[in-house]
């Protein structure tokens, strides 16, 4: 197997590259590329891996230059310089590494709050200067004062555990924070309104979605509490800036603190110049801890994934430990081979997909395995389809995916069924994985068999007479057709059998027609795996 090949665009720690290195991993460096996306279009179809910081865009035309691409990784936990739609929908996995600089951004948002509290840049321009003007910085103490965390999860956590630390309370919105984890936390959980009415100072640590896009609007504004100050460090964005520029000229607001804007670079914004407001550019960041860390932590991923399958802070599909991988990665293999076979034989619109996740393996993470059993589904429709991009797929083409847990088989551990719903019918088939790590398949239409997975393949049905098998022996004989493996089974003498036959080579449309001309055959499928 060629060694998996990973391109770094951006500044990253050479630390990072050694990783690459001792993992066994071919890395080419070049800080500058990102900003070169002539060039870097030129050179990505070689490589297996992207690894990024903020100045490479990975957009949907560098995309399609990108052939050979599994996994683009982003030093950092933002993404928005990649395109996750079209990373997704060219199977490619985006990864990023959201607790590298949690500490560092949650410590920028604390010294903001006291720098803001304490009016600190405008007195030391003002102090620098040669003026003494004391009386002119009336601060106020952080002591006792409530501050509204929006967004509870990893950073926001850690700034509410200083700021208690500082003796502040500490109220929190959150839709995910649950009661006991807010208790935990030593947090009042509110609703935004009551958390609008409530600060003294509002911190911001949400993403950017359609969800938090100006979280703090004009209106939102509004219902703050009077003489309220406003930090952000998450995002561009989250607030609208012109509102609270007007927020603080009238004197409702008594200031803000932002390391980031809606438009960045920020040469221009609505609130540079104003008294009471503090801005930097974007170092949350920005300690040489948090770069250090976040390097190291996306090349230790990505390794991961390229040579042992482990998928972490992916943002467009489920995670898969290193622990777990290699128990998955038979699984995944007969979900997509199981579902392949069945896609190849439904012609019909399909209307839904349920597996079925009988025994042992419904303790696994199955949700790579589902994804894999759907793009296995799908496959003869979509070329080009893979785990990655399998259920936005379905989900775009209306087809329901379901997915169930229940006891399995008394002679199996374990079996996973999958069923696919199509116009004409409901097709279903059975498989399981044995000690020896390879996917078999164990039922087809309710019979049972016992047949590994072959590149090339024969699937016949028909009727359970006696001289069928010699006539169909004899004409792949005829056609110069080797046979590997012969399996057979049937529901009951004299009624529907099966043949799921491997030969070494795939079958003309010749070959196909002749057996499907014999005497008793049902139907009569090649198949590819």
């Amino acid at each position: 197997m060629p060694k998996p090949r990973v391109l770094i665009s951006d500044a990253l720690s050479p630390a990072a590259v050694q990783i690459f290195k001792d993992r066994g991993i071919d890395v080419t460096f070049d800080a500058n590329l990102g900003k070169d996306k002539d060039k870097l279009a030129a050179m990505i179809g070689e490589y297996d891996g992207l690894a990024i910081r903020s100045a490479t865009k990975v957009t949907a035309k560098l995309l399609e230059s990108a052939k050979n691409l599994k996994v683009i990784g982003r030093a950092g936990i933002g993404v928005d310089n990649v395109d996750i739609p079209a990373a997704t929908a060219r199977g490619v996995i985006v990864m990023n590494t959201p607790f590298g600089n949690s500490i560092t951004t949650a410590e920028h948002a604390i010294a903001l709050m006291f720098a803001l509290a304490r009016q600190i840049p405008a007195a030391d321009i003002s102090t620098q200067g040669g003026k003494w003007e004391k009386n002119r910085f009336m601060g106020v103490e952080l002591e006792a004062k409530t501050l509204g965390l929006v967004g509870a999860g990893n950073i926001g956590s850690i700034v509410a555990r200083k700021a208690i630390g500082v003796g502040m309370k500490v109220i929190a919105y959150d839709p995910y924070l649950t009661p006991e984890r807010a208790v935990a936390m030593g947090v009042e959980k509110v609703e935004l309104e009551k958390l609008l009415a409530r600060a003294d100072i509002i911190t911001l640590h949400v993403p950017m979605t359609e969800q938090t896009r100006n979280i703090l609007s004009r209106e939102a504004l509004a219902k703050t509490k009077k003489g309220v100050r406003i930090i952000n460090c998450a995002r561009g964005g989250l607030v609208d800036e012109e509102a609270l520029a007007e927020a603080i000229k009238s004197g409702h607001v008594a200031g803000a603190a932002f390391d980031v804007f809606s438009v960045e670079p920020a040469e221009t914004n609505p609130l540079f110049g104003l008294e009471n407001v503090i801005c930097t550019p974007h170092l949350g960041a920005s300690t040489s801890e948090a770069q250090e860390n976040v390097a190291l932590q996306v090349a230790e991923q990505m390794s991961d994934y390229l040579l042992a399958g482990a998928i972490t802070n992916a943002v467009n599909f489920p995670s898969i430990t290193a622990e777990d991988a290699p128990k998955l990665k038979p699984f995944v293999a007969l979900g997509e081979k199981l579902g392949s076979f069945i896609g190849q034989l439904t012609e019909a619109h399909i209307k839904g997909i349920r597996i079925a996740y009988e025994g042992k393996v419904g303790e696994l993470n199955t949700r790579p395995i589902t994804a894999a059993a759907v793009a296995g589904v799908l496959r003869p429709f979509k070329p080009g389809i893979n785990m990655v991009n399998a259920q936005a797929i379905a989900k775009d083409k209306g087809i329901a995916v379901e997915a169930i847990t229940r006891d399995a088989p008394e002679n199996l551990e374990s079996r996973v069924k999958i069923y696919v719903e199509a116009e004409d019918t409901i097709r279903h088939a059975a498989g399981t994985v044995l000690s020896d790590g390879l996917p078999r398949i164990v039922e087809i239409r309710d019979i049972k068999m016992d047949a590994e997975f072959a590149p090339h393949m024969l699937y016949v049905r028909n009727d359970d007479k006696p001289g069928f098998i010699g006539r169909f022996g004899s004409l792949l004989g005829e056609k110069a057709i080797n046979i590997a493996t012969f399996n057979l089974g049937r529901d009951k003498p004299g009624g529907d059998a099966i043949c799921f036959v491997a030969v070494d080579d795939s079958i003309s449309d010749e070959v196909l027609a002749a057996i499907k001309a014999i005497p008793h055959v049902k139907r009569a499928n090649r198949l590819m795996f």
